[in-house]
């Protein structure tokens, strides 16, 4: 029984450090809510505005997945921020660090660290593999021979949700343009990692989000997004660097020898079901999520 607990604990630990944005953190927000609240006084819903995709926006947009569809392998580092609410009403802000390698059309490894252990995920076309160095456990499953339905069935089979999803993609403008209701350019900034980039902001049913875009190297350097579903109007955000475009990859990058060793344990979604809920209005991946509902003051 002692055994059976200890394991249960272990799967329990290990899938929730594999959650890589922020479904533990929401969960742990939902419950630390005041039981009670008081009811907001009802706001006028401002008119709709006409859908609107600027030429230059989409161009930019273009450009950009085009860089990065045509990568046959690539490598960067994302750090994630996100908020979540308080007991004291302004929300906290959480974050995670990934050091991120891609090979089309199989291959991931996603080492994350930040607000939390460490932990590691591999995928080599036939499975994918969540480790816990700390803890010394490993999950293995068998999985989908394309990087775009692995990352599905990673959230279906463990609540593991990536974040950077769209630029791994094999086809990330079919990502950024899908249910496009507004589109448009918004200028220049030299902020971003220290490099010109153009802002364009985009926006459809789920999310209003803006975006920096490299205006040389066409390499997204950061995104940031309010989902119309939330109705605190929480932030993430996801910013992007240290980019190598096709890479020399090493013999075994996709592997670890510390994880075979490792004690094993099921691979699924933690016991606790509040793990696998993502915040208000987000998409899990791989999905068209529904429409928020029309909510008083507008969408964003």
């Amino acid at each position: 029984m002692k055994n059976r607990s200890i394991l249960k604990t272990g799967r329990v630990l290990l899938m929730a450090l594999l959650v890589m944005t922020c479904l533990s953190t929401w969960a742990l927000a939902e419950a630390s809510k005041p039981a009670a609240k008081k009811a907001k006084a009802k706001k006028p819903v401002p008119p709709a505005i006409a859908s609107v995709l600027e030429p230059k926006a989409m161009d930019i947009l273009k450009a950009c997945a085009s860089r990065l569809a045509a990568a046959k392998s690539m490598s960067f580092t994302a750090v994630v921020s996100y908020e979540s609410p308080s007991r004291l009403g302004p929300p906290l802000i959480y974050t995670t660090e990934g050091e991120i390698l891609m090979q089309r059309p199989d291959k991931l490894r996603v080492i994350t660290q930040g607000d939390g252990p460490v932990g590691e995920f591999y995928y080599n076309g036939k499975t994918m593999t969540g480790f816990a160095p700390a803890e010394n456990l490993v999950a293995v499953a068998e999985a989908p021979p394309t990087i775009d339905d692995m990352v599905v069935a990673a959230y279906d089979k463990a609540a593991i949700y990536f974040p950077f999803a769209t630029v791994i993609a094999a086809d990330p403008f079919k990502v950024f343009s899908e249910g496009l209701t507004q589109a448009f350019y918004i200028g220049p900034s030299k902020v971003i990692g220290g490099t010109a980039t153009d802002m364009v902001c985009v926006v459809n049913d789920v999310v209003f989000q803006q975006i920096w875009i490299g205006a040389e190297d066409k390499l997204p350097r950061m995104a940031r997004a309010v989902f119309h579903g939330d109705p605190a109007g929480l932030r993430h955000q996801i910013e992007f660097s240290n980019w190598q475009i096709d890479p020399d990859i090493p013999e075994g990058a996709f592997a670890s020898e510390k994880a075979a060793a490792a004690m094993p344990i099921t691979f699924d979604r933690p016991d606790i079901d509040k793990y696998r809920r993502l915040p208000a209005g987000v998409k899990p991946p791989g999905r068209k999520a529904k429409p928020a509902e029309p909510k008083q003051g507008g969408a964003s």
